[in-house]
């Protein structure tokens, strides 16, 4: 019999509440599993008292650059419910966590129920199948309710997919189960090292309801769009907004840069991934509005932007929805703060452990078009200067390994993609995950988690080694949630054209590396995908974008036209949105205790080459047990289940 869930208070991590911060006060796993822990432990009760502007003063003092390594498609409870501490599957009894047991149909046709089940290496968990994360099915899985969600239609939602009429299929009913499947650290036991010695974020939100295209947009704009349609109705998005063009963005559409739309000359084109254009003559799939809202990539240049954008080819159509906030950034006499997107594939990427990831036209294998949210932009994607800041991962390698970054500060975005240039291979036999799960981004269907965070720690670790470390902070973080399960219910910041909820979308990850980080924490700061547009805000001394004046100018007029008070950027104005500082330690700023050593940060290479399940690198050997195992709980992992429904279809 599976034993009553109940609050951990004897057995979970003890941890004290400060600053919205849980701290875990008993290390006796990870200091067995590596004694170098013990003394970088700070008490809270010994934090010297700083005021808000004094951290933040101590803060742009000691950090220079910022590195967004950004994931994709994991839920905080698909990777992170059972870590200890954090709110997680089992923090409360399963009465009180919304959506513990949900509805699912067998094949038979009678109505079951499911409820959350750890999958690991046994399973191959590392490669699990895509379940659907379109605006409009995240939406039904959440199960709205007002403003509220139920939280309790993943699994049901997902099977429906696959059998609109009539009895599900085997198929349906296992991809409906995945979207309930966990992992833990015995899967991902790098990610769960970085949660460990550092910070986890548990009250982070995907801003916008949908896929990979809006989250990879927020992360650089705090929106998708909402000012866009305030100013231009006629761009809203059409029906649900699951295809096609129209603001604000929930959909995976291409950027209109680089698509066959596009009049950009051939040879000047920015890259798109060739498998996006299918059929003969080849004919590419939906391709968005050009987007003209303001961006990071704006405020980042700071007093020079007026300079930069002289370099557009069409300002009329680029810049004209944005002229005043040209006009305020120009004029705010703030130093051009460098930055750059590194995104696999765009260049021509050079493999560390083997051949070019490369097509039959020698390029942009790996890349996923859209992914790459500066390139949706106009103002930048039209910019001869503005799209210089676009390169390959490989280039970030070798600005790590030739200590080539800007001397004054660097913003960098880093992402992977559906190839991995460290030449790495699935641990898995079977020949088709060992050729479809080739990526390094955490997406699945592609992806192969065990790649994506031996990315992660290949780049974390040039970070440490070329000196950028004792300058830095590096935050961790994905771009949806895939669409499984999330237990946390998202705030609801606003609606679309349609009227339906468009933000916050369940719970993803986060974690804060630095050398002033606070270690072995849990914050509880609740933030979305906007909170790492206001730590740059902060750190920079930026104008947020939301209190730039076209921006504000077009919230202000969705009140009037809408209702609602947040159409527009939430990096400020908008209540609920964390800025990230609970990360760090002010005993560590203030320096009245040792800022964290590269050494503490960096991962083994055994422990990045080879995979956990070979050589006993999983929960053991980062010293930790998630919570599940320490209540006893049985695993109740369903007698039909698949990971890999599509992939392997089960006989």
């Amino acid at each position: 019999m599976r034993k009553p869930y109940r609050w951990l208070s004897s057995i979970l991590l003890a941890g004290s509440l400060v600053g919205g911060l849980l701290w875990a006060t008993t290390q006796a796993q990870t200091q067995a599993a590596d004694p170098a822990l013990a003394p970088v432990q700070i008490d809270p009760a010994q934090e010297p008292a700083l005021s808000p502007d004094q951290e933040i003063a101590l803060l742009r003092q000691k950090v220079k650059y910022v590195f967004v390594l950004y994931q994709e498609n994991r839920s905080f409870d698909s990777y992170f419910g059972t870590f200890p501490g954090a709110e997680g599957l089992f923090s409360h009894p399963a009465a009180q966590t919304p959506g513990f047991y949900q509805p699912i149909i067998n094949t038979d046709g009678s109505v079951g129920s499911i409820h959350p089940f750890r999958i690991g290496p046994a399973q191959y968990a590392a490669d699990t199948d895509d379940i659907d994360h379109s605006h409009s099915r995240i939406v039904s899985k959440m199960d709205l309710l007002g403003d509220t969600s139920l939280m309790d239609r993943f699994a049901l939602t997902e099977e429906l997919k696959y059998s609109p009429k009539g009895l599900p299929s085997l198929k349906a009913k296992q991809f409906g189960e995945l979207a309930m499947a966990y992992e833990d650290c015995d899967t991902i036991p790098i990610l769960w090292r970085y949660a460990n010695r550092f910070v986890l974020f548990d009250h982070i939100f995907q801003q916008m309801t949908g896929p990979s295209t809006p989250g990879n947009l927020s992360i650089i704009a705090a929106q998708t769009g909402a000012t866009q349609w305030v100013k231009h109705p006629d761009q809203a998005y059409k029906g649900n907004g699951d295809s096609g063009q129209g603001v604000p963005v929930l959909n995976d559409a291409d950027p209109f840069w680089g698509s066959q739309l596009d009049p950009t000359p051939q040879a000047q084109k920015m890259p798109v991934n060739p498998g996006d254009f299918r059929g003969n003559p080849p004919k590419e799939y939906a391709t968005q509005s050009n987007l003209t809202f303001a961006s990071l990539p704006m405020t980042l240049e700071g007093a020079n932007l007026p300079n930069v954008t002289q370099q557009d080819k069409d300002p009329q159509g680029d810049l004209d929805d944005v002229k005043n906030d040209v006009a305020a950034i120009g004029a705010s006499g703030k130093s051009t703060v460098p930055w750059g997107w590194y995104e696999e594939g765009y260049n021509q990427e050079t493999a560390v452990g083997g051949a070019d990831p490369v097509d039959a036209q020698g390029q942009h294998a790996s890349y996923i078009t859209h992914h790459n949210g500066p390139q949706y932009f106009g103002y930048i994607a039209n910019n001869p200067q503005m799209q210089s800041h676009l390169q390959g991962l490989n280039d970030l390698f070798k600005a790590l390994d030739q200590k080539t970054l800007p001397s004054q500060g660097d913003v960098v975005y880093v992402k992977g993609g559906s190839k991995n240039i460290l030449g790495l291979k699935p641990l898995n036999p079977d020949p088709t995950v060992q050729k479809n799960f080739l990526g390094d981004d955490d997406h699945p269907a592609y992806s192969d988690a065990q790649i994506s965070e031996a990315l992660l720690a290949t780049v974390i670790n040039k970070i440490a080694q070329s000196g950028y470390w004792n300058q830095s902070a590096i935050l961790i973080t994905w771009d949806d949630s895939e669409g499984d399960y999330d237990h946390v219910v998202p705030p609801v910041l606003s609606r679309g054209p349609d009227g339906v909820v468009i933000s916050d979308g369940p719970r993803v990850p986060l974690i804060v590396l630095s050398p002033y980080a606070k270690a072995h924490a849990i914050s509880h700061e609740t933030g979305d995908h906007a909170s790492v547009v206001k730590f740059v805000d902060t750190l920079y001394n930026l104008t947020p974008l939301a209190q730039l004046p076209d921006e504000l100018a077009a919230r202000e007029q969705g009140k009037k036209l809408y209702g609602q008070d947040n159409l527009g950027p939430v990096d400020a104005l908008t209540p609920g949105i964390g800025d990230l500082l609970s990360a760090f330690d002010p005993a560590r700023l203030s320096g009245q205790a040792a800022p964290l050593p590269a050494s503490y940060v960096q991962i083994p290479q055994s422990m990045i080459s080879s995979f956990p399940s070979t050589d006993g690198q999983g929960c053991a050997a980062v010293g930790i047990t998630p919570t599940d195992r320490l209540m006893g709980l049985q695993n109740d992992i369903p007698a039909d289940f698949n990971p890999r429904p599509q992939t392997n279809p089960s006989r």
